[in-house]
């Protein structure tokens, strides 16, 4: 048997995964709050009023 693997073939790292998905759930979190920052700003209003006048535009209605 080897000595890294037990009975059910398992490296012992079973913590790891839920490790990962704490990492990627904070980085999910704080690249959140960082969009909706920029979103409730200045810059965010200013950047959907041109996005929806460009969109408008390309439609032929605006």
């Amino acid at each position: 048997m080897n000595r890294f693997h037990d009975e059910q073939g398992s490296t012992g790292e079973q913590g790891i995964t839920t490790a990962e998905y704490a990492v990627g759930t904070a980085a999910g979190a704080g690249l959140a709050g960082v969009l909706y920052k920029l979103v409730t700003g200045g810059f965010g209003d200013k950047l959907l009023k041109t996005l929806f006048d460009h969109v408008l535009s390309l439609l032929g209605i605006g």
